[in-house]
């Protein structure tokens, strides 16, 4: 059993880790450099563990937060899980906070040669554990305490044979600034050659399968002849590009169908629509809807893993059945018809986000995670 003689007497003396193993820039990797700025605001010495010349790592060189860059070629990797071992003893970390599945195995076998005594992992998706002895000594053996993003995955790690009282349900946040008095609304529009006319529904999320892509374009082919007007704004990069392209071509709606790829100006994009819509069938809670109810849009979503933790169906927009392209293109053309309703959803749904999903509210629901494993570690060592 790791020792806690070198604990400071305060838990805010605690030396903190952050590994997310993330090569990309997706929701993950925004809230785990988001947690490590708000750690240091509240003066916690705070490492970040990345990728090298991943996004994550240059942005949070350029936000100041200290950086150790190692290369994790997967989850079997003895020579960065050793390298992260030497690291570890180094700073003298006393708490490591995983940020993703695959940033779990190295580093639990680093956390246990530099005996680590408090060992944390945030779990954003609401995949199922697998059911072998690796996942078992992964997350039954190695973890102290699961923050789950949503009830959703809550249930799913429960189902996974976790114990309810290692897990915290703790939702991502956002830092609002950015969506706050954006006067960009009509620029991708321009960029687009959208007319006045045209009713913009927009998407932002990796193209994976569990995204669910290819029901919402589905939607989109049923819409063709009843809404002319409506037009789909696909962001996001990923392994289902050229399926996804080529289902666009299948359905003859290259004029009504635009990917956008990776963008930076998410913002920017967010203001240019009328609704925005997440078709996933399965999802840990969905930061991007976080994104768009920030910016007072009204969304149509499937009621699938943490989403009704954020949408509240008739208030703050419309929940479907996933894998229900009828069902999507039903909600998408109620939106359509009642603007004034779907202003209204669009209102209520950026006062419930500036409520309960602040950046700042995240960190200190994290930060008593903290302290309450370090209390808890201590009086389990007698100290």
């Amino acid at each position: 059993m790791p020792s806690l003689k070198k604990f400071g007497k305060k838990e805010s003396e605690l030396s903190l880790f952050q590994i997310d193993a993330g090569k990309g820039w997706r929701g993950g990797q925004r809230q785990s450099l988001l947690l490590c700025q708000l750690l240091r605001k509240q003066n916690y010495p705070c490492f970040l563990i990345a990728q090298p010349n991943s996004p994550l790592a240059l942005r949070a060189q350029e936000e100041g937060v200290p950086v150790i860059t190692l290369r994790m070629r997967g989850e079997v990797d003895l020579w960065a899980a050793t390298r992260l071992a030497v690291i570890l003893k180094r700073k003298k970390c006393q708490l490591i906070h995983y940020h993703d599945a695959h940033a779990v195995m190295l580093g639990a076998v680093a956390a246990r040669l530099a005996k680590i005594p408090l060992r944390v992992l945030t779990r954003r998706v609401d995949f199922p554990l697998h059911d072998n002895f690796l996942s078992r000594w992964k997350y039954q053996k190695n973890i102290d305490v699961f923050i789950a993003v949503s009830t959703g995955v809550r249930d799913v790690l429960v189902k996974g044979g976790i114990g309810k009282e290692k897990i915290q349900v703790v939702p991502d946040g956002i830092d609002f600034t950015p969506y706050e008095n954006n006067k960009e609304k009509n620029a991708l529009r321009r960029e687009l050659n959208f007319t006045p006319e045209d009713y913009v529904v927009g998407i932002v999320a990796h193209l994976a399968d569990h995204k669910g892509h290819k029901y919402l374009i589905e939607a989109m082919s049923l819409l063709k002849d009843k809404l002319p007007k409506v037009r789909l704004i696909i962001v996001g990069e990923g392994p289902l590009k050229l399926n996804l392209t080529q289902q666009v071509k299948n359905f003859n709606l290259e004029d009504a169908v635009f990917f956008l790829g990776f963008r930076e100006d998410i913002p920017r994009i967010l203001a240019a629509l009328d609704l925005f819509v997440l078709s996933s069938h399965m999802e840990g809670l969905g930061s991007s809807l976080l994104e768009a109810m920030a910016t007072r849009l009204p969304v149509v979503a499937t009621r699938v893993g943490g989403i009704p933790d954020v949408v509240i169906h008739g208030k703050t927009g419309i929940l479907v059945p996933a894998r229900n392209p009828a069902a999507l293109a039903e909600a998408i053309m109620s939106m359509y018809a009642d603007r004034q309703r779907a202003a209204q959803m669009g209102q209520k749904g950026y006062e419930v986000v500036h409520q309960k999903f602040s950046a700042e509210a995240m960190a200190s629901q994290v930060i008593e995670v903290y302290k309450r494993l370090y209390r808890e570690k201590k009086m389990e060592m007698g100290n």
